[in-house]
């Protein structure tokens, strides 16, 4: 415990479930508590990853928690403890640092979560869910506008989130309906498109939707995994740190993916 005030980790607990409500969703791991720290929570560092690079930051930053996004262990792992997994686990463990963890809710909250919080960064006002587990969210831009090519469209979203973006499909084509999703969400481009999107934004992209993007006429833009999912970890832990009245503070570990 390093503040002067601190909760029972299971108020943090509960804070982060009754906000999330993980148990609405399949999901590819364990949403909440992966690693046990102190009994006391005094300061939250939030992320995307839980990293080393992310871990020995916390520990300098004298956390007693972190809450990530993508945390340690995954549907498919052989649950083995060596290399990167025990170099981790080592250090959350000697500095009892609790490790709070949340996928797939994370990305769906309709205010904090990943994608609720790319639009907001983006300008873009949510009207509909689509795909799996309503994960997906589709609108247009806040202001009531349109974007008059593609091609401003993907210069919009590269000066946001100050990164390259890769941008496939008609480059003079107007946008109106816009469908996004964090994260890994390149699966969901067919679905957007039946929902009416012009374009589509999300992290990565794989070689089949650069075909679809050319031969179906919607714009597929991809502008990193870490980039699109940088804001709905810290929006939730600032969230839930205000409610308990606890320290936070959010650290970004640069990734290019």
């Amino acid at each position: 415990m390093n503040t002067l005030f601190s909760v029972p980790r299971q108020a943090v607990l509960q804070a982060f479930d009754a906000l999330l409500q993980p148990a609405r969703f399949k999901d590819y791991g364990p949403n909440g508590l992966q690693v046990e720290g102190c009994a006391q929570i005094g300061k939250i560092v939030s992320g995307v990853t839980a990293s080393r690079a992310l871990i020995e930051a916390a520990i300098d930053a004298r956390a007693d928690a972190i809450f990530v996004h993508h945390g340690l262990f995954w549907r498919g792992q052989d649950g083995c403890v060596t290399g990167w997994m025990k170099q981790r686990l080592a250090l959350l463990l000697a500095h009892d640092i609790n490790l709070f963890a949340c996928h797939l809710p994370l990305d769906a909250h309709p205010e904090l979560g990943n994608n609720a919080q790319l639009g907001l960064q983006l300008g873009l006002k949510a009207t509909a869910r689509f795909g799996e587990q309503d994960l997906g969210f589709l609108g247009a831009r806040a202001d009531g506008g349109s974007f008059a090519t593609t091609s401003e469209l993907a210069e919009h979203v590269q000066k946001v989130l100050n990164r390259p973006v890769v941008q496939v499909g008609q480059p003079g084509r107007a946008i109106q309906n816009i469908a996004w999703c964090s994260g890994g969400a390149q699966g969901y481009f067919e679905t957007a498109i039946a929902a009416g999107a012009d374009a589509f934004i999300t992290g990565e992209i794989s070689e089949p939707q650069a075909h679809y993007a050319r031969e179906l006429g919607v714009a597929f833009i991809a502008c990193g995994h870490h980039a699109s999912e940088r804001y709905g970890a810290p929006a939730v832990a600032a969230h839930v740190a205000a409610q308990l009245g606890l320290a936070h503070e959010f650290i970004d570990i640069d990734n290019p993916a």
